[in-house]
């Protein structure tokens, strides 16, 4: 009987102790992340006030998954309403990640092959003989930017169109109609330049081989599953919960600071589709980049060759993969995208050596006005949450992609 009570004391006292042992864990842990926040938070007031843009936002996903948002300044200047870590910006060129991981799904089915040419996909179109090296581009040079399709939305006749209908709804080949019987400023596969010609096209090939549309797949295949409830299509004039954006005075995209005039937006952002095409969060898009370039987004097996990349003009020894762009940064390797929209600035980045992801929003697209590159915010931040000391990296990449819109 003493035996059993001793054993029943000793159970219990075992029981106490693991209870106890694991409650001290939690707040420690609880009180690092809450250090942890704050030191984050104190930095990006320090970033706030050496800028003059209106706020930004940081999202921040720590190798255990557990991901959360801060945020700084206000979304709009009129009525001061303080920036919330959970507002909705527009991405820019970070919706190209969606694109390419709805593709990369498509070339794990088999539907497509990377090395294809083009043609095969779209050579029955009538206007496709008029697309600048329209027969020897293949799929994989559309996704890492060596097809020698120039961009679109920096012809000024586009622009011009593009302010003077701000309700059009935008077809993909109206899109490509502004470089049609253009003489490519390099063969297929010789160079290397942005291009969101190049995502508009893939998106296209993306439709044609599911017959559905672009939306509609990464619904199905990317949002849904993944369970991403802040990130939706840009797909009209009027986004609900997408926060004021300021483009400064007299940009070519309606000549006003303020991007969004009685809830709509100056101009259609539908136009931008796959080649950027996304309003979402800085929390969303740092646990959608961890998501990815963990292998978790489409078939792991395609990995290496979406981070298989090729030098590209984006800072010092920068590359571009399939729809990524891979930086050394100081506080290590990066795998992530950057994107500008009038009135908003993006950038995510996911380290994976320490499997962390941090992505960063800013509602402005005027980037004197930031104090400091976007990615120059996320390498810090990254090196806070590593708990490193950053050392000096001469020609830190610090570039987007030329105000991909």
């Amino acid at each position: 009987m003493k035996t059993m009570k001793l054993r029943s004391f000793t159970l219990s006292a075992i029981i106490i102790f693991t209870f106890a042992v694991n409650s001290a864990a939690q707040t420690a842990v609880k009180t690092n992340v809450s250090a942890l926040k704050e030191k984050l938070q104190t930095q990006l007031e320090d970033w706030h006030k050496s800028g003059k843009f209106a706020g930004a936002t940081l999202g921040v996903c720590q190798a255990d998954g557990k991901c959360f948002g801060l945020a700084v300044g206000a979304s709009d200047l009129q009525t001061k309403k303080p920036m919330n870590p959970h507002d909705l910006m527009l991405a820019g060129s970070v919706g190209k990640t969606f694109a390419a991981a709805v593709a990369m799904q498509l070339v794990s089915e088999k539907k497509i092959n990377l090395d294809d040419k083009i043609e095969k996909y779209l050579g029955r179109e009538r206007w496709f003989a008029r697309l600048p090296n329209a027969k020897e581009i293949t799929v994989r040079q559309l996704m890492n930017h060596t097809s020698g399709l120039v961009r679109y939305e920096f012809k000024e006749q586009f622009t011009k169109d593009l302010t003077a209908n701000p309700d059009k709804v935008w077809k993909p080949a109206e899109l490509l109609a502004y470089l049609f019987d253009e003489k490519a400023p390099f063969e297929a596969g010789k160079s290397w330049d942005y291009s969101d010609t190049n995502y508009i096209v893939l998106g296209m090939i993306i439709e044609k081989v599911t017959g559905r549309k672009f939306y509609d797949e990464a619904e199905k295949r990317i949002l849904k599953p993944l369970k991403f409830k802040k990130t939706f299509p840009q797909d009209r004039r009027e986004l609900k919960g997408l926060i004021q954006g300021y483009a400064g005075a007299n940009n070519p995209f309606g000549g006003t600071d303020e991007m969004i005039k009685d809830g709509k937006f100056n101009i259609n952002p539908q136009f931008e589709w796959t080649g950027g095409g996304m309003v979402s969060n800085a929390e969303d898009l740092a646990r959608w980049a961890k998501l990815m370039y963990e292998g978790k987004a489409f078939d792991a097996s395609l990995l290496p060759q979406m981070l298989d990349g090729v030098p590209a003009k984006l800072g010092r020894d920068a590359k571009y993969g399939l729809g990524v762009i891979i930086r050394p940064t100081n506080a290590g390797l990066t795998y992530g995208h950057s994107g500008f929209f009038p009135g908003y600035m993006t950038d995510m980045m996911y380290f994976p050596a320490e499997k962390i992801s941090v992505a960063v929003q800013v509602n402005s697209s005027v980037p004197q006005n930031l104090g400091k590159p976007l990615s120059r915010v996320l390498v810090e931040s990254a090196a806070t949450i590593m708990g490193k000391e950053l050392s000096p990296m001469p020609n830190s990449p610090t570039a987007t992609p030329k105000q991909s819109k």
